[in-house]
């Protein structure tokens, strides 16, 4: 998990290439989602959170986005109820 703020632009970029970091999440609201998701490139920087694996999210409390991962917040609002 890397907060947005401890982390320079051009070390994030880099890892992304690498596949280092996969997905993308709300420190505040503990949602996480695709790098690509229009929600997320909205929230503001010092929210912003990064994980390597989906995995790693969910350990962290985190639940899968609405939007860009519909199939993944489907399963996960069946497993809440």
């Amino acid at each position: 998990m890397i907060k947005h703020l401890e982390i320079s632009s051009a070390m994030l970029r880099s890892k992304i290439k690498q596949g280092k970091i996969r997905f993308g999440g709300n420190e505040k609201l503990k949602i996480y989602g695709s790098l690509h998701c229009k929600s997320g490139k909205r929230m503001k920087r010092e929210n912003r959170i990064f994980f390597s694996t989906e995995e790693e999210a969910i350990e962290n409390n985190f639940r899968p986005c609405g939007h860009c991962m519909k199939t993944a917040y489907k399963k996960w609002t069946c497993l809440t109820q």
